[in-house]
């Protein structure tokens, strides 16, 4: 089949979403009101409360949510055909993603821009605000672990990409300086100025490894680990102005620059879909994901539908920097949607490869000759590996993880397009650059977010903590958030906890929903509870039966098993806890729905 139908179909989907539903949701369920006075100016402390223009802040909040889930999720759910992904990315963006994004943020705003977890205490119970600082303060720093591992990875002993992203940085910081001090207000000129110095930077990255000075750029796992924990650091502890914003705007707009030149691409090109719409491992027994595809397909692909990491971010720094409430739904919405584009051309860019050559990139090697048959007898027999792996100038073979197969099917058509064929080995490490640029994004908004999640918590103890204006305050969380997460990195122990990820990830939007719903019934607007009951709802029923079926497939086995006993043991009680952090939080919460709607109990 042809790609384009799909692509057009889903842009048209998201317009429409966009024009009609959201617009419905913003009067009639959010009641934006733009005389509101927001946090950003309310609190503002010039470090973390600072009102920002509306296309910066969109650059932050969509680089911010962006992380590895609509580059990777898409990918290896391709084992499953393209269609089951495709229509679960398309319908879960707008139908749970942009709502729970949306109503999270609108919020997060009416409550000072605080966390999810103090919006929680005051909408439900602080039983519930406190079961969700710790379900929170346990996905952060899982998520980061193995978000910031993905970075090392694709960095290590890479001078070009390493450069690439380390120029990022000052360059940010000079956007900063400019827009926000020398010429304040003056967005387009750093603007152009950025894009000008960013893409010197991507150009000339490609000369670094044969340069004199590529050994500044060359750097191993462990001290990669190690710069990447003083970045983090730095972003969350510095004026949300001078470095994170800046830099997530330059990487937004590379990003999706990219996804633009991929869009056209497809169009260019017009690839046809070579892995049929759905594969006998929709009833399991996969080489990539071995589960159903009920209920795995839905926690394999996280951020491209729904995640509860986005409700973080619109909890979190992006409510500190909003300027009105009618630019909502252009962050919020307008990410979301942005990211579900992303996730649908990533799963082309998958799909458009043989499947021979999807598979034996994504499957291990040891393990490809037991599935070998299963391929033979699906057709799938044609393969280009070998010209692939020519063209690319790397081995491609059992690179699994998702990331190699995606840049694979990138430069693929990028090399297609008329006037950049024979680039195959750029496109593809330009791919690889971008995939990790992606996602470091996530890491420094991620540490920011955590920091505020913890100092709340420590609020509670010492309150000088809560402020998030006191430079102690911010130091402690900040160092306690990065080391948490640059242990696991660096000790290799992330690999312990990864595997739970996709499904903490999913029950955390399901805390969200729960805190959305209640926001909405408390304001008196039962009758619209519904945009977020539905899809919380399937969320929540879909991510309980995988968690429960990763407990007795996977932790348990691996728990009687002496040598991943410990593996098992962290994954069975972190997986135990987030179910069980769910199921509180649902349960405080109906019967104060059903008291508000039966007049037993006011609404706010």
């Amino acid at each position: 089949m042809n790609a384009m139908p799909l692509l057009i179909a889903a842009i048209a989907f998201f317009a429409l979403a966009y024009r009609f539903y959201f617009s419905f949701i913003a009067a009639k369920v959010a009641v934006i009101n733009d005389t509101n006075v927001l946090p950003s100016s309310r609190l503002y402390d010039g470090q973390n409360y600072y009102p920002m223009n509306k296309w910066v802040l969109f650059g932050h909040h969509f680089a911010a949510i962006a992380g590895a889930g609509p580059l990777v999720g898409p990918v290896l759910a391709v084992q499953f055909g393209y269609f089951p992904g495709f229509l679960w990315m398309v319908i879960g963006a707008v139908m749970a993603g942009a709502v729970h994004d949306f109503v999270i943020l609108v919020a997060s705003i009416r409550h000072d821009a605080k966390s999810l977890a103090e919006i929680a205490k005051v909408e439900i119970s602080r039983l519930s605000g406190t079961t969700a600082s710790v379900a929170i303060l346990i996905i952060l720093i899982v998520a980061m672990a193995g978000l910031g591992l993905v970075v090392v990875n694709s960095l290590s002993e890479s001078a070009w990409g390493t450069f690439t992203i380390a120029a990022t940085i000052p360059i940010a910081l000079l956007m900063g300086i400019w827009m926000f001090q020398l010429r304040k207000g003056k967005v387009a000129e750093a603007t152009i100025g950025g894009v000008i110095l960013l893409t010197l930077a991507v150009i000339y990255g490609r000369c670094i490894p044969d340069s004199p000075i590529a050994s500044w750029f060359m750097f191993d796992h462990s001290s990669l680990t190690i710069l990447l924990a003083i970045y983090g650091f730095c972003a969350s502890v510095l004026p949300v102005w001078l470095l994170l914003s800046p830099r997530d705007y330059l990487s937004s707009i590379m990003k999706l620059a990219v996804i633009g030149l991929l869009a056209f691409g497809i169009i260019v090109v017009a690839p046809t879909l070579k892995m049929p719409a759905f594969t006998i491992y929709v009833h399991g027994g996969g080489p990539i994901i071995p589960g159903t595809l009920f209920p795995y397909l839905f926690i394999t692909i996280a951020c491209g539908a729904v995640s509860g990491f986005h409700s973080l971010v619109s909890s979190g720094t992006t409510p500190k920097m909003l300027m009105r409430e009618s630019q909502i739904k252009f962050i919020a919405v307008g990410a979301m949607l942005a990211e579900g584009i992303v996730s649908v051309l990533a799963l082309i860019a998958a799909a458009s490869l043989l499947p021979f050559d999807y598979f034996i990139i994504n499957v291990p090697a040891e393990k490809f000759q037991s599935v070998l048959p299963q391929l033979h007898a699906m057709g799938f027999v044609d393969s280009n590996i070998t010209q692939l792996s020519v063209e690319v100038g790397e081995k491609i073979i059992g690179r699994t993880g998702g990331a190699v197969s995606l840049a694979v099917g990138m430069a693929q058509i990028f090399s297609n397009i008329p006037g950049l064929t024979k680039l195959m080995s750029y496109w593809y490490h330009f791919a690889i650059m971008f995939e990790a640029l992606f996602i470091l994004t996530t890491i420094d908004a991620g540490t920011r977010i955590g920091r505020f999640v913890l100092q709340e918590m420590l609020g509670k103890f010492f309150k000088p903590f809560s402020r998030t204006d006191w430079l102690p305050g911010n130091l402690i969380a900040s160092f306690i958030i990065v080391v948490a997460w640059a242990y696991f990195i660096y000790t290799g122990s992330v690999s312990s906890i990864w595997p739970m990820f996709g499904t903490a990830n999913q029950l955390l939007a399901a805390i969200a929903l729960t805190v959305g719903t209640s926001f909405i019934i408390n304001r008196g607007k039962a009758r619209y509870a519904w945009v977020t009951i539905v899809p919380l709802i399937f969320v929540t029923f879909t991510t309980l039966v995988a968690g429960t079926m990763n407990i007795v497939n996977l932790f348990l086995p691996m728990a009687l098993i002496a040598r991943t006993q410990i593996q098992g043991i962290i994954n069975l009680f972190l997986t135990v806890v987030i179910m069980g952090s769910v199921i509180i939080v649902i349960a405080d919460a109906i019967p104060k729905w059903i008291a508000v709607i039966r007049g037993k109990q006011e609404v706010i």
